[in-house]
C-alpha cells in the first residue's frame, strides 16, 4: 500500500498545517484525543447541519451541560427547547437516552467503533467518528465530504448511493493505525475547503498529483447522482390564539413523529390530500392570506394559519400559556407563531 501511505502522509502534513479550529476538535499536535462526549455531542448536531449553525449551539450545550451526567440529568423539555432551530429533532430526544445510557455506566462512553454502535441514536458514520477522533481507533469514517474526495481521488463513475459502498472501502484502504482521528478530520478538512463541492480548488489540493479525476478532468462532475425524485407538499392547518393577559395557546406535540416533544400552536395532521381540523374553541378565526411554508428532508409543507384574540374559554385542545421565546420553537412553529403575533399587533 505505498500509494496509500503516501497519500496519508502528505494529508496528514496538510492537515497539521491547516486544520480548521473547531470548539469540539483537539488542534493536532497535542498528542491527545478529543473528548469522547465533546465529540459525541457535535457528530449527532451536525448531522445534516453545518458547522457554522452548529457553533453557537454546541457553546450553548457545553455551557449549561459539560459532561454527559449534566445532559443526563437536564429535563426533556430544557434539552427540546435548547435544540430548536437544529432540525430533525428525533436526534435530540436519541440524544437524550443515549446521554441517559452513558450516565448508568458511570459517564464513559464505550471506546470501540462496536460498542459505540449500541449505543441509542449512535448510526455508523457517527460510531467511526468517535472511535477514531475521541480513542484513535483505526475506524473508516465515511461522511458527504469523505465520499466527495473518494469518489475524485479514485475517478469512480458510478452515481450516488448507489456507489457508497465502493466509496467506504477507498476509505478504508488509506485509512491509517496511527493517527486515525487526524486523517478522518484531515479528510473533511479537506472536503470543507478544498474538494469542495463546485468549483474544487485543485491547485491548492495536497493529493493532487495523486487524484485520477483530476488527470481525467472529471472532478467538477464527481460524485454524480441519481435523479432526485420531486418533493411531495403536504398540507396542515394551524392555529394561534392569543388571550388579552398575553397568554398564547400552545401544545406538545405527541412523542413520536417529526418535531416529536415539541411546543408548536394546536393543529391538524400534515397530509398530502389536505386537510381538516376544527378550532379549538368556538371564534372569531381570522385566516392568514399567505400560507406558512418549510421544507423538510422528504417533503414541502404549508400550514394554513388562523388566529384570533380569545377571551376566557376552555380549549378543547393545547393551554394557554405565557409567552414563549420564538427561537425555543422547532423552525417552523416559530414561523407560524411570528406570524400570528404579527397579525394580532
Amino acid at each position: 500500500m505505498c500509494e496509500a501511505s503516501e497519500i496519508g502522509g502528505k494529508l496528514l502534513k496538510w492537515y497539521d498545517a491547516n486544520a480548521r479550529e473547531l470548539p469540539w476538535r483537539v488542534p493536532p499536535g497535542l498528542a491527545q484525543l478529543a473528548d469522547p462526549y465533546a465529540v459525541w455531542l457535535s457528530e449527532i448536531m451536525l448531522q445534516q447541519t453545518t458547522v457554522t449553525t452548529v457553533k453557537p449551539y454546541f457553546a450553548d450545550f457545553m455551557a449549561r451541560w459539560p459532561n454527559v451526567q449534566a445532559l443526563a440529568a437536564a429535563p426533556d423539555d430544557a434539552v427540546l427547547a435548547a435544540w430548536a432551530g437544529l432540525g430533525y429533532y428525533a436526534r435530540a430526544r436519541n440524544l437524550l437516552k443515549c446521554a441517559r445510557v452513558v450516565a448508568e455506566n458511570g459517564g464513559v462512553f464505550p471506546d470501540t467503533e462496536a460498542g459505540l454502535l449500541a449505543l441509542p441514536g449512535v448510526g455508523p458514520y457517527t460510531a467511526a467518528a468517535i472511535a477514531a477522533i475521541a480513542f484513535g481507533e483505526p475506524a473508516v469514517v465515511v461522511d458527504g465530504n469523505i465520499e466527495r474526495v473518494m469518489a475524485r481521488l479514485f475517478n469512480e463513475p458510478d452515481p450516488l448511493p448507489a456507489v457508497k459502498p465502493k466509496l467506504k472501502t477507498r476509505a478504508a484502504q488509506l485509512t491509517p493505525e496511527l493517527r486515525a482521528g487526524d486523517h478522518a478530520q484531515a479528510l473533511m478538512d479537506l472536503g470543507a475547503t478544498i474538494c469542495i463541492p463546485k468549483n474544487p480548488r485543485c491547485a491548492d489540493c495536497p493529493l493532487k498529483s495523486n487524484c485520477a479525476a483530476l488527470k481525467a478532468g472529471t472532478a467538477p462532475e464527481l460524485p454524480k447522482r441519481s435523479p432526485k425524485k420531486p418533493k411531495p407538499t403536504r398540507r396542515g392547518i394551524v392555529y394561534f390564539a392569543k388571550r388579552h393577559d398575553g397568554h398564547v395557546l400552545l401544545e406538545t406535540r405527541p412523542p413520536r413523529g417529526l418535531l416529536g416533544g415539541m411546543q408548536g400552536l394546536v393543529g391538524s395532521d400534515w397530509l398530502e390530500s389536505g386537510a381538516e381540523f376544527a378550532p379549538p374553541f368556538e371564534a372569531d378565526w381570522t385566516r392568514s392570506s399567505d400560507e406558512i411554508r418549510h421544507v423538510f428532508t422528504h417533503f414541502h409543507l404549508e400550514l394554513t394559519l388562523f388566529v384570533t384574540l380569545a377571551g376566557e374559554v376552555n380549549p378543547q385542545a393545547g393551554t394557554f400559556t405565557p409567552p414563549v421565546d420564538p427561537n425555543s420553537l422547532p423552525s417552523i412553529m416559530r414561523k407560524a407563531y411570528l406570524a400570528g403575533h404579527g397579525m394580532l399587533s
